[in-house]
Formats: C-alpha cells, structure tokens, sequence
C-alpha cells in the first residue's frame, strides 16, 4: 500500500497561519514587498493619509439626495463636507504626479503611496491615475473588509496583516509626506513618522504637510504641548502646514528638488 505523499513544509498552510509560524509571515511581509517594488523600480515615495470617511464630491451629493433617516442625513452631510479633502487631495496628487514625470527621464521618482483604501486614499491614487501616473496601495485586513480602491496601480497594490509591516513600507521609501484630516489610524501613522524623525530614527531628511489648519487647530493643540514643555519649539520644525493643492504643491517641489534632486 503507498503512503500519501506528505505536504511540503513551505507549502503546509495550515502551519504557515499557525502562532508558530508568526515570524514567517511578519518577514514575508517585509520581504515580499521589497522585492516587488525593487522590480518595479520605485525608488522613492510620496506617502498620502487621512480619513477613509471622506468621499468624492460626486458621492457625497448622491448621499445627501438619498439619505432619508437623521442619521443617514447626518452622515451624509459629514461625507459631502469632507469631499472637499477627497477632491484636494486628488488635485494635489495628479499635480505631484505630472511634476515628478520631468524629474528623471530614466526612471519615475516620487511614486504616489497611500493606505490603499478609500476617501483620501482613494483621492490620492486617482489622482496620479488621472495623470497618467503609477502609484501604490498598502492595503490592511480590517475586520470590516477594506477593498483597495480601483485607482491603484495593480502590480503596485498590497495587502497586509500587521500593522507595524505596513507602517515600515509607508516610512522605508517616502521622502514626503501629506497628511490629510483623518482619525485615529491617521494619528497613529503620522505620530509615529513625526516621533521617528524626532528622535533621528531616520537616515533620511523627511517633510512633513498637515494639510488642514482648521482641523489640526482643532483636534491637536501643538501650542499648548510647546507651553507644557512635553514638545520643544524645534519639534515645530519637523512640520509645515498647507490649506490648499498651490500651497502643499509649493512647499513639497522645492523642497524635494533640493534636497533629493
């Protein structure tokens, strides 16, 4: 009688999902991309965030024609207000786009990145969809299913299970980046980006753009952290604020042409 032929120890799901195997799967997660983006020749990165809740202007005023309880009358003016955002953002990322299309004839510089998901995400890749531009997606299992948006350059969209291997992938390549209003997941990255340049974490020079004076008067109160001593007036430094694409636009151009050529 002839044994069935066992399951080859790199093919054996069921122990590649297992606790045991968490060391492989957090280094697939590095590997996998860094040789996928290595093939595809992005060098550098413009990195996008802000709010997944935000729609396009388009949407927004469907909802609003459609809603028909308070709460999704609520709601669907909150998605019209922050379509403002979605279509800035889209704006501001075809611009950049168009702009780093004559900054190397050999290769594309300054790849539009995002969480890869929808509202600001979404606005940015369709953006450098729209100007005829490549751009990435990185992607994260959530318990409610986060799609990629359909603007994301395919060989250029990922998706992945940690958190932290996301965070790295947003940090690793991006020479800028703009951060949009957003929400907790939002805070977290660019906290995290601003507390590694901070403390020099970073061989690398990195411009921060809070886009959004209002909102980041609102919801941080950087005056105050300066006053209580728990920031310096340097840490000010590590960011600059825009209100509008012309604005972000004339602050990231200069910017990266003299800093990274």
């Amino acid at each position: 009688m002839k044994s069935p032929k066992p399951v080859k120890c790199f093919d054996n799901t069921e122990f590649l999902r297992s606790p045991q195997a968490r060391t492989i799967r957090i280094l697939s997660e590095y590997l996998e991309p860094r040789s996928r983006l290595a093939k595809y020749n992005v060098r550098d990165t413009i990195a996008f965030f802000g709010s997944a809740r935000f729609c396009d202007g388009e949407t927004g005023q469907a909802r609003v024609a459609a809603a028909v309880s308070d709460e999704e009358k609520a709601s669907a003016q909150k998605c019209l207000a922050g379509s403002r955002y979605y279509e800035e953002a889209r704006t501001l990322a075809s611009r950049l786009t168009v702009w780093a299309k004559g900054v190397s004839d050999k290769e594309d510089r300054y790849v539009i990145c995002s969480g890869g998901g929808p509202g600001i995400m979404e606005g940015a890749n369709r953006g450098a969809h729209e100007a005829g531009g490549r751009s990435i997606g990185l992607n994260i299992s959530l318990p409610m299913e986060q799609e990629p948006n359909p603007y994301i350059t395919p060989e250029l969209s990922f998706d992945f299970h940690y958190f932290f291997m996301r965070k790295l992938w947003f940090a690793y390549l991006a020479k800028a980046l703009v951060v949009f209003p957003g929400g907790f997941g939002t805070l977290d990255e660019m906290m995290e980006i601003l507390t590694l340049a901070q403390t020099k974490k970073f061989r690398k020079h990195m411009l921060v753009v809070l886009y959004g004076t209002d909102y980041w008067h609102k919801v941080i109160n950087f005056d105050a952290m300066e006053e209580l001593g728990t920031i310096s007036r340097e840490d000010r430094s590590l960011f600059r604020n825009a209100n509008s694409p012309d604005e972000a636009f004339d602050i990231l151009t200069p910017w990266l042409k003299e800093t990274y050529g």
